[in-house]
């Protein structure tokens, strides 16, 4: 298989018949042997009713349903399980991700190596209550993840197969697939400006509170990636600092008592200084977070995934 597809949808039946039809002239003409999974997240308007009578027409479209709407990373983790294609694309099903776009992102993968390409709506047929947003979403992601890609939450992508099989997109992490990618030693990451078009039926199925859930899912995955197997580093390190600021204050409350008492001067009572009760805090957070780190070192250590590492290749192993 050459070309995979794979399409997430909600509630999306007037589309499908116009986007399938246009995939297929473009694939075709392309001279490749193609798949595309429509992913039913649980639509309740007649979509997968039109998947199946699509797929009966056209053997080269498939569909996944799932049992309720759990979201479009969860139907891109279900599409990227399924997909054989050595090439995998992902658009949206609402025709505003134009098909033209996909034997330019095919090339980019294959002939230019690259891991993964990012669309990139540069001019976005969207109201300023989104793309304002979306920009600040985009660059704060920047910063973080240290990828230089001015649309992280554009639905047009290109992957190499090995790319989809070796990561997991969860919750709503399908916004930083490029830095799930990175992570997992996929470094070669392009962009390609793509079409956006006006969207020709239905809603957006999404709202404001997704920039918000967006901001705390990169916290999320930036202390997954960085502290997930060695989760005491993050506890025990600011354990030690409570620690240090305790022992600190103590000493300097001790230090302030013998001073006063060698010098004879009147001396307030240890319990009568705050400084006391932000020792007394500090070093029970301290413990607390040592405590947390102990904890979170056992569950990972009994985690099924604890050892396993994606192995790039092998020499010397003989068949």
């Amino acid at each position: 298989m050459d070309l995979s597809l794979v399409i997430p949808l909600y509630d999306e039946r007037e589309s499908l018949a116009e986007l399938t039809e246009r995939i297929d002239a473009v694939v075709k003409g392309m001279g490749l042997r193609y798949e595309a999974i429509l992913v039913d997240d649980g639509s309740k308007d007649g979509s997968w009713d039109e998947v199946m009578r699509l797929s009966k027409a056209n053997p080269s479209i498939k569909g996944i349903r799932l049992g309720r709407n759990y979201g479009k990373s969860p139907a891109l983790n279900e599409g990227f399980s399924a997909a054989q294609g050595r090439v995998v694309i992902t658009m949206d099903a609402d025709l505003q991700d134009d098909p033209a776009e996909i034997p330019e992102l095919y090339r980019m993968i294959t002939a230019e190596g690259y891991d993964l390409v990012s669309g990139w709506k540069k001019k976005r047929y969207d109201p300023l209550s989104k793309t304002i947003p979306t920009k600040l979403f985009n660059w704060t992601v920047r910063r973080v993840s240290g990828i230089h890609l001015h649309d992280f939450n554009c639905g047009l992508k290109a992957y190499r197969k090995e790319v989809v099989k070796n990561i997991e997109v969860f919750g709503e992490m399908h916004r930083y697939i490029p830095f799930i990618a990175k992570k997992e030693g996929f470094p070669r990451i392009g962009e390609k400006v793509v079409q956006h078009h006006e969207r020709k039926h239905g809603t957006s199925k999404f709202g404001l509170d997704r920039f918000v859930n967006g901001f705390l899912d990169l916290l999320t995955i930036t202390f997954v990636f960085r502290f997930g197997k060695k989760p005491m580093h993050f506890f025990g390190s600011l354990g030690l600092l409570m620690f240090f600021l305790g022992f600190l204050s103590t000493g300097w409350i001790l230090g302030s008592k013998l001073y006063h008492l060698a010098t004879h001067q009147p001396a307030r009572l240890v319990a009568d200084q705050p400084l006391f009760y932000i020792a007394l805090t500090a070093m029970i957070i301290g413990a607390q977070l040592f405590l947390a780190g102990f904890v979170a070192e056992l569950v990972s250590r009994n985690s099924p995934e604890r050892n396993q590492y994606r192995v790039s290749d092998r020499v010397g192993f003989g068949a």
